[in-house]
């Protein structure tokens, strides 16, 4: 079974960015939400798609089963969405070795930013950039399917 595990955070101000690489455009939707998983859509940069299913709710670590599909079939697929469409773009930054990927939402979710980290186990230890907020991770209210469905919180 793929597990990812990951930690979420709000950010705050903009410092981030001086490490940021160019970011990739994302467009992503669900097509099921169950008790037990979640069934995304993902596009990027107009150029790769993703079919995803993630075991439901929040926390550090979850099931993920990632396949790559046809851009075209994508876009069919985001047809049958259910919520709304998600758009962000995403940010690679690299602080003291780690990688973070920072989204910053935009459409109905403008304003929302927030940081992860995917690690290599639950008790891993990182450093926690200065531009870090609340973490978010087991707050069911900022998974990507909440905010699809119920936008912010």
């Amino acid at each position: 079974m793929a597990v990812e595990i990951e930690r979420r955070f709000l950010v705050e101000g903009r410092d981030w960015d001086s490490g940021a690489e160019a970011p990739s455009r994302i467009r992503q939707a669900y097509l099921a939400l169950t008790p037990g998983a979640a069934v995304r859509i993902r596009i990027k940069d107009d150029k790769t798609a993703f079919l995803t299913i993630k075991s439901a709710g929040a926390g550090v670590e979850r099931a993920e089963f990632e396949y790559a599909i046809p851009v075209d079939d994508a876009e069919e697929l985001m047809a049958l969405r259910t919520g709304g469409i998600i758009e962000k773009r995403r940010h690679d930054v690299f602080v003291g070795g780690a990688h973070w990927e920072v989204d910053v939402f935009g459409g109905e979710l403008a304003g929302l930013v927030i940081a992860e980290i995917e690690l290599e186990d639950k008790d891993h230890c990182f450093d926690r950039p200065h531009w870090l907020s609340k973490e978010v991770t087991d707050d069911v209210r900022y998974s990507n399917a909440s905010l699809a469905m119920k936008g912010l919180p």
